[in-house]
């Protein structure tokens, strides 16, 4: 077999994975996509070289975990706005001029991070790992943090091997350990990790959104929501917290009259999500945002709407869908 097919054989099946440690560390799928790219440059150029005294798998993390820590030099971190500042109390006031100049924090399809294995509790071990408010975060740790945390707590290699992969001492890979894990859970409150996205109850509550969504039934989707629920569009600045505040805002700014929205499930970053496509002047509908929600006690915690219709084809979804789309298509949550 020639060495370019042989290379390509063993290596395309762990193109997910590396995928979502690349996105871990760097926060952006764009930018994850071309680190995993550069990684597979450098590994096909040295892969005459390689000699296995550590796996494929084990050499092409070490080439990744390299690439993504320069391409972090000199980069500042990939915020939500909620990790800007404080919310706005004024809902039917204009929103804050838009911040072009900051890299938000992007969300990642599952297709491209699915752990290939049958076992189920691997399969919720990865979705969990790159829930969005990890991946928030993992953006609080300065880059060799954050690429201990990853390698030691989601990879789960030894002392000795992130010290070697990082030039550090197994001491100084511990200690870097510990504060990594305390800024964390400064970082990311108990209260938003997810459980498995295929609940029974979160598909109805899914489904219960779309409907009240699409209806522009504000007083339906305020029941949704948890009092405390928080309610965000990257690349807007302004954010909401509190159910009342995000009710008038939809009111005021969002769901002005029925169908002005069509919403279709998707899923990311191991959460249930929503393409939203907004209608234009030609009554067709366009891509508009990515929307992640995050549910707790059969009610939406949080939805971080990322208002970048580029996002679309990552996910593979059109750009534009027409005004009438079948039930089947706007209700169904996709498979897994």
């Amino acid at each position: 077999m020639p060495v370019s097919e042989d290379f390509a054989r063993l290596t395309d099946p762990l193109r997910p994975e590396l995928l979502a440690h690349c996105y871990r560390m760097l926060g952006s799928v764009h930018e994850a996509e071309d680190q995993v790219q550069e990684t597979m440059i450098r590994a096909w150029r040295s892969y005459g070289d390689f000699e296995g005294r550590a796996s494929l798998r084990t050499w092409l993390y070490r080439i990744a975990t390299n690439t993504c820590l320069r391409a972090l030099e000199n980069r500042g971190r990939r915020p939500l706005p909620s990790g800007l500042g404080s919310p706005s109390e004024y809902p039917e006031a204009p929103l804050a001029a838009a911040r072009p100049e900051v890299p938000w924090l992007q969300p990642v399809p599952d297709a491209l991070v699915s752990a290939m294995s049958a076992d189920p509790a691997e399969i919720v071990a990865s979705r969990q790992s790159v829930r969005l408010a990890l991946i928030a975060a993992l953006q609080y740790l300065p880059a060799r943090q954050r690429a201990v945390l990853i390698l030691r707590d989601v990879l789960r290699w030894q002392a000795a091997e992130v010290a070697d992969l990082l030039g550090m001492t197994t001491t100084a890979v511990n200690g870097t350990l510990r504060r990594a894990r305390a800024r964390l859970e400064q970082a990311a409150p108990r209260e938003d990790r997810i459980h498995e996205p295929a609940d029974p109850a979160d598909r109805a509550l899914l489904d219960q959104y779309v409907t009240a969504f699409q209806n522009a039934d504000v007083t339906a989707v305020m029941r949704l929501l948890r009092a405390d629920a928080v309610f965000e569009m990257p690349p807007e600045p302004t954010w909401f917290a509190g159910r009342e505040l995000i009710g008038r805002f939809l009111r005021a700014k969002v769901l002005t009259e029925p169908g002005r929205f069509r919403l279709i499930p998707v899923a990311a970053n191991g959460q249930p999500g929503l393409a939203a496509y907004q209608r234009g002047r030609d009554g067709g509908y366009r891509a508009h945002s990515i929307c992640v929600l995050t549910t707790a006690a059969s009610r939406v915690a949080r939805v971080t709407a990322f208002n970048d219709p580029g996002l679309f084809a990552t996910f593979r979804l059109p750009h534009t869908v027409p005004a009438a789309l079948p039930a089947a298509v706007i209700g169904a949550v996709p498979s897994r």
